[in-house]
């Protein structure tokens, strides 16, 4: 069984106890489900009244601007091959450097455009010129509506895909380019599948340099598919506070790295009418979309235009036709065995590293092109 699929299987049975016994307590958050308390009570530690994460942070410490960007397909706005109306949430950091590259981002399912809040502000670190966006798909803090006037949480392949190069089109109308800059595809999970898609189908035409795929590809991903809906049937249904929530999140390893937990777990819930807290997403209901996502995911990958990179969590998770690629160089390949699933959370340092190598490895407005002979000849110059 891949990582992934044991990430799902187990997700908690894996907690890793502190040094030291904690004294135990009721835990704080809701679980309607019987199997899931007996399964949650084994083998986890959960941590004293004086070892609660920190309060949540703010997007702004990550971002530099938060946006909302509208999509009208009455007003005749380009590259709108989706009907209705929508409202796409996205946060952007701009490029210092004109001819800089963007880096677009996008979630997995159930997640939101602040599980790269940590990577981005390491990516800017290491290469402050590199512009950032990072966009909600529908139905996970985006809105799209149908020509009825009815919320549309399609989320098909093609539609979510075509929602990306929307948010593109409409963010380069609102802050005003005279173009799209250089785009460099970053997507983790389903945002891996939605990226290829869009890359496979040549959506963005000669601006694509190249995309990043985080931990998934199609054989593992079809395999933990079948222990989906086990997971999801473990998980808590609601949290007293966004706290608990935090809580929750580090001490199943869902996360690994508290910030980052303190920083996107708020993002993934709504308040209900009696003060807790709701997961923002169903994910039970998008069961219908799933082989959709990831069947023929390995094959758009090596056919896709541009440069391409696999970061991983775990070599098991290259399925056959992935291993012949990476053995005829098709692809940049890179594993993090300490990470788990959210590997961009776990580790943002080194996942930056290996996004920031990329984009310079694959820039060809950073190359020095020889001078011409020609043009030597020209200037009296000896060749």
């Amino acid at each position: 069984m891949s990582d992934l699929a044991k990430h799902f299987a187990k997700a908690n049975l894996t907690a890793r106890p502190p040094p030291e016994p904690l004294a135990e307590e009721p835990p704080e958050y809701e679980d309607d489900s019987s199997s899931a308390s007996s399964m949650s009570s084994t083998g986890t530690v959960i941590p004293s009244s004086t070892l609660r994460p920190a309060p949540a942070i703010h997007w702004s410490d990550y971002f530099a601007q938060e946006l909302f960007l509208e999509r009208n397909a009455d007003a005749g706005q380009p590259d709108q091959n989706a009907s209705g109306h929508a409202k796409f949430h996205v946060y952007y950091t701009p490029a210092t450097s004109p001819k800089a590259p963007l880096l677009v981002l996008h979630h997995g399912a159930g997640s939101s455009a602040m599980t790269f809040a940590l990577m981005a502000k390491e990516v800017r670190k290491q290469m402050p010129e590199v512009g950032i966006l990072a966009v909600e798909a529908r139905d996970h803090g985006s809105v799209v509506w149908n020509s009825d006037g009815e919320v549309d949480n399609d989320l098909s392949i093609t539609l979510l895909s075509q929602d990306l190069v929307d948010m593109l089109h409409l963010t380069q109308a609102k802050l005003g380019w005279k173009e799209l800059p250089t785009i460099v595809l970053i997507g983790h999970s389903l945002g891996g599948a939605v990226v290829t898609d869009a890359a496979y189908r040549g959506l963005l035409g000669n601006k694509l340099l190249g995309f990043g795929v985080f931990d998934v590809v199609e054989g593992s991903a079809m395999e933990a598919l079948k222990h989906m809906q086990t997971y999801l049937a473990s998980r808590p249904k609601t949290f007293p506070s966004l706290s608990a929530a935090i809580e929750w999140h580090i001490r199943s390893r869902t996360l690994r790295n508290p910030q980052s937990a303190r920083a996107s777990v708020p993002s993934l819930l709504l308040q209900t009418p009696d003060g807790r807290w709701a997961w923002r997403t169903g994910l039970s209901s998008t069961e219908a979309y799933w082989e959709n996502w990831f069947t023929g995911m390995s094959g758009k990958f090596l056919s896709g235009k541009g440069a391409k990179l696999l970061l991983l969590a775990g070599t098991d998770r290259l399925d056959k036709e992935l291993m012949i690629g990476q053995m005829q160089g098709k692809f940049q390949l890179q594993v993090f065995p300490s990470a788990g699933h959210f590997l961009q959370e776990d580790l943002p340092e080194k996942t930056a590293e290996v996004v920031v190598e990329f984009v310079k490895r694959n820039d060809r407005s950073t190359l020095v092109l020889p001078p011409k002979v020609s043009d030597m000849l020209a200037q009296g110059k000896k060749v």
